[in-house]
């Protein structure tokens, strides 16, 4: 009886093993659809992780550009909306169009440094015209991906992103004091409340587990709301004058063709080809735990090039991927895309609710400034990871050291260039374009060692 009892048990333990196994091999499925009491709020956890970092960047560019509290409404409200329509034709895909992986596609910080500089000078048009042109030279990269990643290797890579992120911390710093314009900018209230969400957020993203952790920016700003509403600080009469539903019209605040605005973005894009390859493999591999084919690469950056055109017309800014959605998939061990279609779902959803636009316009520039900038320096620490791949030699950090020189050397001397025609001082004070296409020039022209080929593939 005891002997009997004793084997049982090993075999129901052998069995409880193997459902494990099976349930953990069934989650690395990407076309596994789990039961809807887990799908839900999973696919919601992904909205939740990218929210924030959706909205900010027509938080941002609206306040550069000094558009009116409607017109910030409208442009939160079509980055929802076209970053859930982005999503579902990621995961889901629309023939050659889309990875069919978990991937959450959101607004693109890296063309902020770009877009700022044309937004200020020219407009809005100008920047989507140059959006629309740039999703589509995207598009191109993705048929012809393989034989243009001569292109991208680390070196040229990891420099841009590290550029990115260093160009974009005056910005999140001009958050931190009250915002680009504002009367009482510096004023210790908002150094404080700026303070106060970035400890909260560095604190939960680094003592907490699992969604704390991965909410952290979210929980950050929510905590700086709270504190800020006593003070008045919280301006809800956009909310109140909001509807409650609205169905996106294309062409809404216009689109106009500018060349130095193409060229520019255009440039941009094609560069930020290299990023979305990178978070395209990095789903397969921390998800589904094998290498992304060549068919997932190439549908799902003409997926990050159309769905960047559509944005335009529809008044939203360029889509990529959203790396913390791809580091969420590799933590929870949920590859599946259905559960991130789901967030999809729910950000098509909340681009037709303007009031909930409203509400994110709401938030006081000190405390997403205190989001933002770990924001920013997380992207240019991702940039010094990416450069880790490249082999650390004469040359290539000779590439490294040109493009930032150029990228944050240039927009701090203006009167250098103000002489140029306005094309050529755009391109220019932006600083990541002359940056970017230093690295790929470079990269290009330099003799390179043989030793150091397989470092930069």
């Amino acid at each position: 009886m005891t002997h009997d009892t004793a084997a049982a048990r090993r075999n129901s333990d052998s069995q409880g093993r193997h459902h494990a196994e099976d349930s953990e091999s069934r989650l690395r499925d990407v076309d596994y659809f789990p039961p809807l009491r887990k799908a839900i709020p999973l696919g919601i956890q992904h909205v939740l992780a990218m929210f924030v970092s959706n909205a900010a960047v027509p938080l941002i560019i609206a306040g550069a550009a000094g558009l009116s509290g409607a017109d910030t409404v409208f442009l939160v409200q079509m980055a929802m909306f076209v970053a859930g329509i982005a999503t579902l034709v990621q995961t889901l895909g629309i023939g050659p169009l889309g990875a069919r992986l978990p991937i959450v596609m959101g607004t693109s910080f890296g063309f902020v440094p770009v877009m700022i500089p044309i937004a200020a000078a020219q407009g809005l048009p100008e920047v989507f015209g140059g959006a629309l042109i740039g999703g589509l030279a995207m598009a191109v990269v993705g048929i012809f991906y393989k034989r243009l990643s001569i292109f991208f290797p680390p070196v040229v890579s990891g420099t841009f992103v590290l550029l990115i992120g260093i160009l974009l911390l005056p910005v999140g710093f001009a958050y931190v004091g009250g915002g680009v314009g504002a009367e009482d900018f510096g004023a210790p209230h908002h150094l404080l409340l700026a303070a106060l969400v970035f400890i909260v957020t560095v604190a939960f993203h680094q003592f907490c587990r699992g969604f704390l952790s991965e909410a952290a920016v979210l929980i950050g700003i929510l905590v700086g709301c709270v504190v800020a509403a006593p003070f008045g600080l919280l301006d809800f009469s956009k909310v109140g004058e909001a509807s409650w539903f609205q169905l996106p019209m294309p062409f809404e605040i216009g689109i106009s063709f500018d060349p130095a605005a193409i060229v520019a973005i255009t440039l941009m894009s094609v560069v930020t080809c290299a990023e979305s390859i990178g978070d395209i493999s990095g789903t397969a591999i921390g998800g589904a735990e094998r290498e992304a084919t060549k068919r997932e690469l190439s549908g799902g950056v003409m997926a990050d090039g159309l769905s960047s055109s559509f944005a335009a017309l529809f008044g939203a800014f360029p889509q990529i991927s959203f790396s913390q959605n791809v580091g969420l998939v590799a933590l929870t061990g949920v590859a599946s895309r259905f559960v991130v279609a789901i967030g999809g779902g729910f950000l098509v959803v909340a681009g037709l609710v303007p009031k909930l636009g409203a509400l994110v316009s709401a938030i006081p520039a000190a405390v997403l400034g205190g989001a933002v900038i770990i924001m920013f320096g997380m992207i240019a620490s991702a940039g010094v990871k990416m450069l880790s791949h490249a082999a650390f030699n004469k040359r290539n950090m000779l590439i490294v050291g040109i493009s930032l020189a150029l990228a944050i050397g240039l927009p701090a001397q203006s009167g250098l260039y103000e002489g140029a025609p306005q094309q050529i001082g755009v391109l220019l004070e932006s600083g990541l374009i002359p940056g970017a296409l230093a690295s790929i020039v470079l990269n290009l022209v330099l003799p390179k060692e043989s030793r150091d080929s397989s470092n930069d593939r």
